[in-house]
């Protein structure tokens, strides 16, 4: 039988540098290979022994981890916000990482973190590129408005990014500067890109069939469109990665960070360690939600007595992730829970029998 050997990989933009173990952590061989896709696969099936190996998660290792995946038994990928305990001692190299990379390995304490499989991440980054596509156009939006306030024109805010206003307001535009009036149009024009682009992105979402079942069953949950269930269904990925409603609520960045030591607790701000496209997409879809949703809406009123309206807002998101865990999770449409018939009591019965006596 043979051994199994363990590498850290320490990757980087053009470097890769690598560590080989033993389980008993002899170094077997390291070094540093060009990342480049030829490069690894070669190096891959150079190997003689079977292997497990891990990198950190970073903006480049995606196609690093797809493009080894196939010749390790295990690949894993790390937690970037778990390993910063690489960096703790006084030394620090690419050779140094990938040894301690390789060790964690060995010693199975390497903080995984997720990977989404490669068709779902490919529709994610369409979805994350819709979002910045939108906000281009808010600020193009921003802009023309910036514009005409600096040359003292009078407009409506409402009607401003309509075409027929538009165009009727450039037209009568008197005592302007012929450059503002350029910018005006430039930036009209690039609204006018940026918000056919965002469309055809959505459109080509909504017709995928990995996605359309699944969104279709999200939106069946009042006050939740298609940009919420496609942000949850590609963010999210498995559903079953959850074990609890309370870490999903803490993966979407809607809990605060906890504090305990020698017996004292304390509660801090919301935490910084979530899924950022995630938080604020339900942070903007809970502010609405109560105009759709009776139930959101009586928990959000139930909430405001309590104090500030942000944390109403938030008690609201919390309840927006039990709905969508428990719609994606079950496979079915969303329905509210029937609430059970309690037992009847005697002062109960009586008053019935009166009630019928009198009839």
């Amino acid at each position: 039988m043979n051994a199994i050997h363990y590498i850290g990989l320490d990757v980087h933009k053009k470097t890769i540098s690598y560590c080989i173990k033993t389980a008993d952590g002899q170094i077997v061989q390291e070094g540093t290979l060009q990342a480049e896709r030829t490069v690894l696969r070669r190096w891959a099936k150079g190997l003689r022994q079977p292997w497990h190996g891990a990198m950190e998660a970073t903006l480049f290792s995606a196609w690093i981890y797809d493009t080894l995946k196939p010749y390790a038994q295990q690949l894993y990928m790390g937690h970037p916000a778990k390993m910063k305990a690489i960096t703790a001692g006084k030394k620090k190299s690419d050779r140094i990482d990938a040894r301690t990379i390789a060790d964690l390995v060995r010693c199975d304490l390497l903080p995984k973190c997720y990977v989404l499989p490669p068709e779902l991440r490919d529709l994610r980054r369409l979805l994350r590129y819709r979002n910045m596509v939108v906000q281009q156009s808010v600020r193009m939006q921003n802009k023309m408005a910036g514009l005409l306030m600096e040359s003292g024109t009078a407009f409506n805010k409402e009607k401003l990014h309509g075409k027929k206003y538009f165009a009727d307001l450039i037209k009568s535009l008197r005592e302007v500067p012929e450059s503002v009036k350029d910018l005006l149009r430039m930036s009209r024009g690039a609204m006018e890109m940026f918000e056919s682009t965002q469309k055809q992105l959505i459109q080509r979402l909504l017709s995928e069939p990995a996605l359309e079942q699944r969104v279709e069953r999200l939106m069946s949950i009042r006050a939740v469109g298609p940009i919420t269930a496609l942000t949850w269904a590609l963010e999210i990925a498995d559903p079953n990665r959850f074990s609890s409603i309370a870490d999903a609520a803490s993966y979407c960045g809607l809990t605060t960070a906890f504090r305990s030591s020698a017996g004292k607790q304390q509660r801090g701000p919301i935490s910084k360690q979530r899924n950022a496209w995630l938080q604020t997409m339900l942070i903007e879809a809970a502010k609405l939600a109560p105009r759709w949703n009776p139930q959101l809406a009586a928990l959000y009123a139930q909430q405001l007595k309590r104090g500030h309206p942000n944390r109403a807002t938030l008690q609201v998101a919390r309840k927006l992730v039990a709905y969508l865990l428990a719609v994606d999770k079950s496979g079915q449409p969303f329905q509210l829970p029937t609430p059970p018939m309690l037992p009847m009591t005697t002062k109960t019965k009586k008053k019935k029998v009166a009630l019928a006596r009198a009839a």
